[in-house]
């Protein structure tokens, strides 16, 4: 049986399918897995999610997957955290208490501030739909998975919590909501997040799909084949 390009983490809170799908429409295999023994032998890791943050961490706990995920971060395996996959690659979050992430990029997950907090007619929680990303001040997207991306591109969004890096230097783009600048993007090494969904952004989503794996030389056209 071929390796799978990409292994697809479950801990019981994921949008598997669609991801799963994203990648198969840009020519990449996928495999679903739940054992630290599969998220060890994995080439490339992907950490979707829907849901709540202490759901996520207990599902990755109970799996015990948690040692395997920083293990292999920690060698350099390329890695790619969607949405509640991306926020829990941080140290903590405020979600409904305050709990313990993956720790494996310093920082915290806050919410967006409610509507009767903002004068603004048209601001919601959650943030849902679709928005721009942006390069931060200073920042540049040459040379990563984003290089060949637009500026002010759209993508889909669906979340109330965001990042909060403590080393502004991980963030690749940003995005405003109610005038409230987050992280949409962020890298540190092997390690990016998502807090956008890609393979529901279309076109361009799936571009992004394919920019992250040809970087990393996954899949068709990679080294590896």
């Amino acid at each position: 049986m071929t390796e799978a390009d990409l292994t697809i983490i479950d801990y019981g809170l994921n949008n598997l399918k669609s991801v799963s799908k994203g990648f198969e429409k840009i020519g990449r295999s996928s495999k679903v897995v739940d054992t630290p023994e599969e998220v060890l032998s994995a080439k490339c890791l992907v950490l979707p999610g829907i849901g709540a943050f202490e759901d996520g961490m207990n599902g990755l706990k109970k799996r015990g997957l948690i040692d395997p995920i920083k293990q292999k971060v920690s060698e350099g395996t390329p890695f790619l955290g969607i949405c509640l996959g991306m926020q829990m690659l941080f140290t903590e979050s405020e979600e409904f208490g305050l709990h313990k992430g993956l720790d494996l990029i310093k920082g915290r997950v806050i919410a967006f501030k409610p509507p009767e907090e903002m004068n603004i007619d048209w601001y919601k929680v959650p943030h849902m739909g679709w928005n721009e990303i942006i390069t931060p001040a200073g920042s540049t997207w040459n040379g990563s998975f984003l290089e060949e991306t637009k500026e002010e591109t759209n993508v889909y969004f669906v979340h109330s919590f965001y990042p909060v890096p403590e080393d502004k230097g991980v963030i690749l783009a940003t995005t405003e909501h109610g005038k409230q600048i987050f992280a949409s993007v962020v890298q540190k090494g092997s390690l990016v997040g998502t807090q956008f969904h890609p393979e529901k952004s279309g076109e361009l989503g799936l571009s992004l799909l394919e920019s992250f794996c040809d970087i990393n030389n996954i899949g068709k056209g990679g080294a590896e084949k």
